[in-house]
């Protein structure tokens, strides 16, 4: 009995002792994400101290809260997460204890009956009759065996007793430990539920200024309007320019299979023509244009060679795991419509508008390619890559460093990003991304941060 009372105390304390070190690793990894969130919401509030107050940035001002409540609402599920962490933990705890007393009791009462009979055999003459009534020799020697088991078995059942006893003290002072910490949350949780209701009422009176702007933002909107259109037009010829280049490479490797195909063939005299519909013996078979069988299969003129059919391959085995453009960057404008907060206004992004902190970081690109477009447009650089049948273009560089025809490799600097057109010292990187001549959300294609 007493040794399943042991397997079953040891087991059901390992299992506990697993779980709980689980809820440690999950600890550990809630208190990592949020020091990570609490240094983006410093960085964030940086960012809007810059603007806050300034009527001209007010566009900006309203990113930056919506990115700081983002933040914050983030910040408050990672506090209620540790909490329903604290609650399964004080369950799990209260079942092991609960367990572990009822263990005490079934010790306690083996113990007891083990003492009364000890108290009942006592006497010293019942211990030596008991072995020389022994048949045989060793039959006593079995006889003093079972004693010393028995007296085993004893201090057994009293090492088993005081470690249930410890295991349930540990459990008991680890409850105080887990109330302790739930109370530290919740604390926690109300001063940031706060922060969150006045970061929403500061929202609201941004909103209200901006309705106030709607003229002045309506020429803003149709100013980025053009430049986007323009910049798209950019784009639109570049891809049309690489894939006439593509096209015509690829006519000129068919014509010369092609050519040699028809010299490899041996010369051989025409015979006579027996009518008009034989044809001449020895003429070489018609070949099919080696380009148009290859884009009949692949759609393409952009996945031909071996070089393209490999970086479009890598490129797509990399969808939502490509580096970002920018270091400390976020999405401020979101791809597709948007419309701006408090007004009748919307827009359209092409891309994906990403702020940072600061002006003139470095601007990298994202996976291997070949620069194929640096322009200008509207007094911004631009930098168009080709990997293959996709392009990235980036957008807003106050500098370039690489011209066209350079081959570029994954996080090779492009040139330093220029200022946000709405003031402030943060800076801001309009991000394109096409297959061919179809523009996709370069978001969902890069690493989630």
């Amino acid at each position: 009995m007493i040794k399943k009372i042991l397997i079953c105390v040891f087991a059901v304390s390992g299992f506990l002792s697993s779980i709980h070190l689980n809820a440690q690793q999950e600890k550990e990894e809630l208190e990592k994400e949020r020091v990570q969130l609490q240094k983006d919401i410093n960085d964030i509030q940086s960012q809007y101290d810059q603007v806050k107050g300034k009527t001209k940035q007010s566009v900006r001002q309203l990113n930056i809260l919506n990115r700081k409540i983002n933040l914050q609402e983030r910040y408050i599920n990672n506090i209620n997460r540790e909490l329903r962490m604290i609650d399964d933990d004080v369950y799990r705890s209260n079942l092991e204890i609960y367990r572990l007393q009822k263990q005490l009791d079934t010790l306690k009462a083996e113990y007891a009956r083990s003492v009364v009979y000890s108290y009942k055999n006592k006497s010293s003459y019942d211990y030596l009759n008991f072995i020389f009534s022994a048949v045989s020799f060793n039959d006593a020697l079995k006889r003093i065996g079972y004693l010393k088991s028995y007296r085993t078995y004893r201090e057994k059942q009293v090492n088993t007793i005081l470690e249930t006893q410890q295991l349930i003290a540990k459990r008991k002072e680890q409850q105080i430990g887990r109330k302790e910490q739930k109370s530290n949350a919740l604390g926690n949780q109300t001063r940031q539920m706060v922060v969150l209701s006045e970061q929403k009422k500061e929202k609201a009176d941004v909103v209200s200024q901006l309705r106030s702007q709607e003229k002045d933002l309506a020429k803003q909107l149709a100013a980025r309007k053009k430049r986007d259109n323009d910049i798209k037009n950019s784009l639109a010829a570049i891809v049309r320019r690489e894939v006439e280049a593509a096209k015509k490479k690829a006519a000129e490797e068919a014509k010369a299979k092609s050519n040699a195909l028809v010299n490899s063939k041996p010369e051989v005299t025409a015979a006579p023509k027996s009518n008009a519909a034989e044809k001449p013996k020895g003429s070489a078979a018609p070949v099919k244009d080696v380009a148009t069988v290859k884009t009949s299969t692949t759609g393409s003129y952009l996945d031909l060679n071996e070089t393209d059919v490999k970086l479009n391959s890598e490129f797509a085995l990399n969808r939502g795991k490509l580096p970002w453009p920018v270091d400390n960057g976020y999405v401020c404008i979101h791809y597709g419509s948007y419309s701006i907060e408090g007004t009748s206004l919307k827009g359209y992004n092409h891309g994906i508008t990403i702020c940072t902190p600061q002006a003139g970081v470095q601007v990298k690109s994202i996976f291997n390619g070949v620069v194929v477009g640096v322009f200008n447009s509207g007094g911004e650089m631009n930098v168009t890559i080709r990997h293959g049948k996709y392009f990235t273009t980036y957008s807003n560089l106050s500098s370039v460093s690489v011209e066209k025809g350079d081959a570029v490799k994954t996080g090779q600097p492009l040139g330093k990003l220029g200022v946000d057109d709405e003031g402030g010292n943060g800076g801001k990187l309009d991000f394109f991304l096409m297959v061919e001549a179809k523009e996709v959300n370069p978001e969902i294609w890069l690493s989630r941060h």
